[in-house]
């Protein structure tokens, strides 16, 4: 069980270690969102991540005939490095 402290005019969640290594939270950054029946933590994810196995995985489906390695390998790590 989570128990909710107060940090300076805040209040911080304690999560027992069994749940983070569960979770596999360990050491990363969170995202939280309030959902309908309370707050949903997730690891944060990069620019991208898991894009390229999805694509490989969607064209492997398709027949797999090509694949773009010059975009799919592009090591864009965020919008900033695109021409608009």
């Amino acid at each position: 069980m989570a128990h909710l402290v107060k940090i300076g005019n805040s209040q911080g969640i304690r999560i027992p270690k069994p749940l983070i290594e569960q979770a596999h939270l360990e050491g990363k950054d969170l995202t939280i969102q309030v959902v309908s029946e309370g707050i949903l933590i997730t690891p944060k994810k990069g620019v991208r991540e898991g894009w390229k196995e999805a694509i490989a995985s969607h064209i492997a489906a398709k027949g797999g005939e090509f694949l773009d390695h010059e975009w799919l390998d592009a090591p864009l790590s965020s919008d900033d490095d695109l021409e608009w």
